[in-house]
C-alpha cells in the first residue's frame, strides 16, 4: 500500500519535471519563430507617441527586445 502511493508520487514528480522542460523548450522555439513584437510595431508605437523614428532607433529597440528573450 505505502509502496504504491510512493511510486505514484515519484511518477508525478518526474512527470512534472519532464513536462516543465518540454513546455519551456516549445515556448522558446515558438517565441523565436513568432516574436511578439516586430519592427513595424515599434515604428507604429513611436509614431503614436509623437516621434518619427529612424532605422537606427528601431534597430536599437529590436536589439534590446531580443536581449530579454
Amino acid at each position: 500500500m505505502l509502496h504504491d502511493i510512493l511510486m505514484i508520487l515519484i511518477g508525478l514528480v518526474i512527470g512534472a519535471i519532464i513536462g516543465f522542460f518540454i513546455a519551456r523548450y516549445v515556448t522558446k522555439r515558438y517565441m523565436k519563430k513568432n516574436p511578439p513584437i516586430n519592427e513595424e510595431m515599434i515604428k507604429a508605437l513611436m509614431m503614436q507617441m509623437g516621434r518619427k523614428p529612424n532605422q537606427k532607433q528601431i534597430n536599437q529597440m529590436m536589439k534590446s527586445m531580443q536581449k530579454y528573450m
